[in-house]
């Protein structure tokens, strides 16, 4: 009777090693922290276009050789300029909630 009695201990520690971690689990899922700044499409797209529009400018006009006004006025001074109006913009609308 003794060797049924410690074949079914073994059992029960082999399961309970096996499923215990298991059933703890459950209740710990992994969490993913949430973003602190959510960006929208339209913002990705300011961006990216702040970042094309000076490189694609630079590379036609070359300021680097000559018309480095004309590159500050039409390549740099728009992306600063829009920022700026975005900025304030974003400012009204917050304060207006």
């Amino acid at each position: 009777m003794s060797g049924i009695n410690e074949i079914l201990l073994i059992g029960v520690i082999i399961l309970a090693i096996l499923f215990v971690p298991r059933i703890k689990n459950r209740n710990n899922l992994v969490r993913l922290p949430k973003p602190i700044v959510i960006i929208s499409g339209k913002t990705r797209m300011a961006m990216a276009a702040s970042i094309f529009w000076p490189v694609l400018l630079s590379a036609f006009l070359q300021p680097w050789k000559k018309n480095l006004d004309l590159f500050l006025y039409v390549g740099i001074c728009p992306v600063l300029f829009g920022w700026v109006l975005y900025w304030v913009w974003r400012g009204f609308w917050k304060y207006r909630r």
